[in-house]
């Protein structure tokens, strides 16, 4: 079963997941364009975050299916994002999990809520069996996320992202459907 246009995962603290639509690109970019935001993502998520990034981003989502790349809503605008880059072949029954938050709703708890819901939704909406995530060393909210949600660190890749021109250690943390707490 996968998410539809309409459907929502409710996150609690005011927040849900959805599709991303027509309409968040305002609220996506005010949330989105901040470097501080940027520097513990991957080069793909654009720093400045313009407004043609925004439509680029929302037009790439319209006709995925299923849905697995989330607006983070909260009081009706887009203040983050979290998803999912399924595997395919010996891998399909695996996910790498992302999520960001704009720096005006960190510390909130609002980035566990998400991830916690995410998931809860790869386990039993997609069938998967192990999710993950790579975090970059000094990204230590992060790895608190993960760790408050059931992810145990796995190990870690040496010097193996090339991000602002630096090689970074990358903090890989997963989580398998037998360890997952409901």
């Amino acid at each position: 079963m996968v998410v539809s246009d309409d459907e929502v995962i409710e996150v609690g603290l005011g927040a849900r997941l959805r599709a991303f639509r027509a309409g968040d690109e305002r609220s996506l970019v005010r949330a989105a364009n901040d470097e501080t935001v940027a520097r513990y993502l991957r080069d793909r998520f654009p720093h400045p975050y313009t407004w043609e990034d925004a439509v680029g981003w929302v037009a790439f989502n319209r006709d995925l299916r299923p849905v697995c790349n989330f607006a983070i809503e909260f009081d009706g605008d887009v203040i983050g994002g979290a998803g999912f880059v399924f595997g395919d072949d010996v891998h399909r029954f695996s996910a790498e999990v992302g999520y960001w938050l704009g720096r005006a709703h960190w510390g909130k708890g609002l980035a566990t809520a998400a991830l916690t819901a995410l998931t809860r939704h790869g386990f039993e909406r997609h069938g998967m069996v192990r999710l993950f995530a790579g975090v970059f060393e000094g990204n230590a909210a992060s790895m608190r996320v993960l760790e408050k949600c059931g992810y145990a660190l796995e190990g870690v890749s040496k010097r193996s992202a090339l991000k602002g021109g630096r090689f970074l250690d990358v903090y890989n943390y997963g989580i398998v459907r037998e360890e997952y707490r409901r």
